[in-house]
């Protein structure tokens, strides 16, 4: 077969087409490229749930978490893995590959509170962490049992008062936003406490309602089925306004403390090193999920209210957050090795 040289010029051309279907190719076939990230979700996505199956963070996350997945087609699968403040769930999103299949429902104490309450965390969630969009919010609440003695926060001061550290109060564990929350509620009265922390929301119910500890402290997706069961009677809120899910509690402001408010929020997270376009089809998502008239009924009906954001609205968040939370860690004297 006669062979004809080609001139320098088309040679130059020719290498320059080659060179870039190989890079195309390359971009395609990549764990992280384009062909890769059109696909995605080809599997199940674990969502971690760092506290146990029951309590509030887990109840917003399956209600969610499931909109998400029938609305896409996709498959979540909840990992509840409780422990160490949370902390043990938001590490493993943290050490987790970056290939947006593991993900965290992470919240105040183990996103903006450890991070100073924490001597030695594993994980710094700035730097290790990928935002992609704020879930829901919800008030705390103080009840005590139905039998108890105080009917208003006004009773639970004055007794206080009478009797200081002789009232015990139990919350989900030592540092998270209830404790946190109590701690600047005992500095804005004036009064003090003796703090029952427990490792999670089931057995400081129980005790509070078997008569162990006198009231506690949580949020209210928490503690309403046992309020709206009759086994716990709400003291007050610590939103600016009443809740509807509870419009018969008054708030820690219009009690007398003007100002005061405390709220633990949800939202979700990966691995740092997320790709953009993974963040964004996961935070369309999320917020398409959130908008839905039956997930805000059913959060409602718990207690929280949905949020939703950018990844950037909920980055800043996080931040504003851990110099807030990190200063009442200082001036209460909190800490956890």
């Amino acid at each position: 077969m006669p062979s004809f040289p080609l001139r320098a010029g088309a040679s130059r051309r020719r290498l320059a087409i080659a060179a870039a279907a190989l890079a195309a190719g390359a971009t395609l076939l990549a764990p992280g490229g384009v062909f890769a990230q059109a696909s995605y979700p080809s599997r199940p996505i674990r969502l971690i749930v760092p506290f146990p199956a029951g309590g509030g963070t887990d109840l917003i996350a399956r209600e969610v978490a499931n909109k998400v997945a029938t609305s896409n087609g996709w498959s979540i699968v909840i990992d509840n893995k409780p422990g160490s403040g949370g902390n043990l769930g938001v590490d493993a999103a943290a050490k987790a590959a970056p290939d947006g299949y593991t993900l965290v429902l992470g919240q105040t104490s183990n996103l903006a509170i450890n991070p100073t309450l924490y001597a030695r965390l594993p994980y710094n969630p700035e730097k290790d962490l990928t935002p992609i969009g704020l879930v829901a919010s919800a008030p705390l609440v103080l009840v005590v049992a139905a039998d108890s003695p105080y009917k208003t926060l006004a009773d639970v001061v004055t007794a206080a008062k009478a009797r200081p550290e002789a009232l015990n109060y139990a919350s989900s564990g030592s540092g998270t936003v209830a404790h946190l929350a109590t701690e600047l509620f005992q500095k804005t009265a004036d009064i003090r406490f003796t703090h029952v922390p427990y490792k999670g929301a089931a057995q400081g119910s129980t005790d509070l309602i078997g008569g162990q500890v006198q009231m506690y402290m949580s949020s209210v997706p928490t503690l309403i089925g046992h309020i709206k069961n009759g086994k716990m009677r709400p003291i007050v809120v610590t939103s600016r306004k009443r809740t509807t899910d509870l419009p018969d509690a008054p708030t820690v402001d219009e009690s007398g403390y003007k100002g005061f408010e405390a709220a633990t929020w949800f939202g979700v997270a990966g691995p740092a090193g997320l790709p953009k376009d993974m963040v964004a089809k996961l935070n369309a998502a999320f917020n398409k999920a959130l908008q839905d008239p039956e997930v805000k009924r059913k959060l409602a009906s718990q207690g929280a209210e949905v949020k939703g954001s950018t990844p950037e609205e909920f980055g800043a968040y996080i931040r504003e957050e851990t110099v807030r939370w990190g200063k009442v860690v200082k001036e209460s004297g909190a800490k956890v090795d």
